[in-house]
């Protein structure tokens, strides 16, 4: 009984984990998926707006246009659903108002 227990926290701590949103791993994907096609590595992205301006084109589901717009050979594989919110992170962390720097 105590091990099904333990296996069911232990299942649903990592699940949670995989679904939150999570701007490092959002680096990892613009390096792989975007830095090619845009030209340009994920600081000058991030800064095309302020913290506000991401949270609006998040909450308005427009991060995939902004990113066509700014890299307009993007491949839909890089703009999957799933991505979006990584990037969102990443984009609102290191957002010109934010004063964060990435590495990237």
């Amino acid at each position: 009984m105590i091990k099904i227990i333990l296996t069911a926290v232990v299942l649903l701590s990592l699940g949670s984990v995989s679904a939150s949103a999570d701007a490092s791993k959002g680096q990892r994907l613009y390096l792989k998926k975007l830095k090619s096609v845009c030209g340009f590595n994920g600081a000058k992205m991030a800064e095309k707006h302020s913290t506000i301006e991401w949270e609006k084109l998040h909450d308005a589901n427009k991060i995939a246009d902004e990113i066509r717009k700014e890299c307009p050979k993007v491949k839909d594989s890089a703009l999957k659903d799933k991505f979006m919110i990584h990037y969102y992170d990443f984009f609102k962390t290191y957002s010109n108002d934010s004063g964060n720097i990435p590495s990237c």
